[in-house]
């Protein structure tokens, strides 16, 4: 029986800088570029988010592509990340150590799996507080949240959501 060797972050320090790729349970994944409405959805998310931090002083938005580190098989890019003040010690000069509080992932036909599946159990695995997951297709948004080593669904919307981590509501189209 021939079992491939799981990739670690060492081979993915390995990879051109700026290449489309994250490591996903020992498994290097290419990720094509996103469409047009996701980035649009990505850039209002990301501005309000912005606006939000700089207004509260309470933490850093940063978007895709910046590698989040959560173990040696697993360094993923999320769309939209936001990581408190009082874990500021994560934010390196090459990613962020450790889990961000909240992550926005936004579906693309070659990243919904992943997304919905694979990272899903990633983030929830390593604690990510809030996890948003938005389908540009209808403007959906289902929101989960992190509690006692699980996610729970607290939120299902379109065209906007609420977060508690951000302490604000978010609105898209």
């Amino acid at each position: 029986m021939l079992t491939k060797k799981k990739a670690t972050v060492d081979d993915y320090r390995k990879l051109p800088e700026g290449a489309k790729y994250q490591l996903i349970d020992g498994e290097i994944i290419e990720m094509p570029s996103p469409t047009l409405k996701h980035q649009q959805i990505a850039m209002s998310l990301a501005r309000q988010m912005g606006n939000i931090a700089f207004e509260k002083q309470n933490g850093t938005v940063l978007f895709a592509p910046m590698d989040v580190f959560l173990e040696d098989d697993n360094t993923c890019q999320p769309d939209i990340l936001f990581v408190l003040n009082e874990h500021a010690d994560r934010l390196k000069q090459d990613g962020i150590y450790g889990p961000p509080d909240l992550i926005i992932e936004i579906l693309s036909p070659s990243t919904g799996y992943y997304d919905l599946k694979k990272k899903f159990q990633v983030y929830e695995k390593y604690g990510v507080r809030e996890y948003f997951i938005i389908d540009p297709e209808d403007n959906e948004v289902v929101g989960y949240r992190h509690d006692n080593g699980k996610y729970h669904e607290f939120t299902r919307q379109t065209g906007r959501f609420r977060s508690e981590v951000l302490g604000n509501e978010i609105t898209f189209a």
